[in-house]
């Protein structure tokens, strides 16, 4: 399996953004819940309508740990949440198909892997590309490792800096800056 990366330029989140927004609320929201909220997939996916509308906070126990997680919709999401559930009841899925089914995460897939190709993205791109851009950025905002190893519930703050590249930039860092 490839280690996916994430999208460490706000400007090509941007572009994604641009791409995914002509091409339909539900994919831009998809993309912009991922790289705002840090959940995985898996968690994105399997959201009620009712677990978002006219909430603050957004609260899951999260498939793969079974850990309980409960975190504030912040002021992007929250428009854009409200928007798109207007019409929609409470117990559907917040993402379906044009069949009315559950989005799964292969047709994720698709739609990040396809909006990050034509956005000219060169990283290795994935649906944990989300989670990691998250990961990254706040990172790079607040530089508390600590409190991101807690959102992520990674067992240590290398996990966690090696997990979202930034071990690995460090390293390219180093290299670059290193002359005999």
């Amino acid at each position: 399996m490839t280690t996916v990366e994430p999208i460490r330029n706000k400007s090509d989140i941007k572009k994604v953004e641009q791409i995914l927004s002509k091409q339909s609320e539900r994919d831009l929201l998809l993309f912009t819940l991922g790289t705002n909220c840090g959940l995985r997939i898996s968690d994105i996916l399997a959201l009620n309508v009712k677990d978002v509308k006219d909430k603050n906070y957004i609260k899951i126990v999260e498939k793969k740990t079974g850990k309980f997680k409960r975190f504030p919709i912040n002021s992007k999401l929250k428009p854009m949440l409200k928007e798109f559930t207007r019409d929609k009841r409470p117990d559907s899925p917040l993402f379906t198909t044009i069949f009315n089914n559950r989005l799964d995460r292969s047709a994720a897939y698709r739609i990040i892997n396809n909006a990050c190709f034509k956005a000219g993205l060169e990283e290795r791109i994935g649906t944990h590309t989300l989670r990691k851009t998250f990961g990254y950025h706040h990172y790079q905002q607040f530089k508390d490792v600590v409190i991101l190893q807690k959102i992520f519930n990674h067992f240590s703050p290398q996990i966690t800096l090696r997990y979202i590249g930034i071990e690995q930039d460090m390293i390219d860092k180093s290299y670059k800056n290193f002359i005999l």
